[in-house]
Parts: C-alpha cells; sequence; structure tokens
C-alpha cells in the first residue's frame, strides 16, 4: 500500500480529482486546506517581509489530500491528479507523491489484510 499525497494549487480541481477518484474506484480520502511556506513565512513572520513579491505568485491556500491506496491504483491516481491539475504542465500546478505504508489500521477491513 501506499500513502498519496497530493498538493492541489487551483482549489477549483478538487471536486474533480475526487468523483475521478470514485470513479477508479477509490473511496477515501482525507483533505485539508494547507498554505504554503514562502506565504506563512511573507505574511507572519515580520523579518521575511521581502517575501511578499514570492507570495504575490502564490495562491492564499490550497487544499493538500491524503489517500491510502493500493499499490495497483497508485499510478491511475496520480495519471488523475496530473491531468485534472496539470501538474506536469504548469508550474505551480501542485504536487503529488507516494511513500509507502507499512501498517495502517482503521480502514476497511478487506483493505487492512492487504497490507
Amino acid at each position: 500500500m501506499q500513502l498519496l499525497i497530493a498538493v492541489i494549487n487551483h482549489q477549483e480541481n478538487l471536486d474533480d480529482v475526487l468523483a475521478g477518484f470514485v470513479e477508479l474506484g477509490i473511496t477515501g480520502a482525507t483533505v485539508v486546506g494547507t498554505e504554503g511556506m514562502g506565504r506563512v513565512l511573507s505574511h507572519d513572520v515580520p523579518i521575511f517581509a521581502g517575501l511578499r513579491t514570492l507570495s504575490a505568485r502564490s495562491r492564499p491556500s490550497n487544499q493538500t489530500l491524503f489517500s491510502v491506496l493500493q499499490d495497483e491504483k497508485v499510478d491511475a491516481a496520480i495519471a488523475l491528479i496530473q491531468e485534472v491539475c496539470g501538474i506536469t504542465t504548469s508550474p505551480g500546478a501542485g504536487i503529488v507523491f507516494t511513500v509507502p505504508v507499512t501498517r495502517v489500521e482503521g480502514l476497511a477491513p478487506e483493505l487492512e489484510s492487504e497490507v
């Protein structure tokens, strides 16, 4: 299993990503509203106020999606996110990556048995 993490910088893409997940048979994900480091530093830490030009290009907030996936669904999920969000063609559109999961508690029993 893999933990898929996607930072989606254009919030309007989130609904399409989640709808695509359902079509792929991915029925569980957690979405959290997040802010990038440059934006936080330029607004909240006075010494970094000069970074305001950096934050002018950034989004006020983004959405970070977490989902524990079966290995065979990872490639399709990443392809969907890349297509919907334009991650491979538009710099700053977001980022997607996975990390291996060695133990899972709290998922549906049929998913836990596959870890």
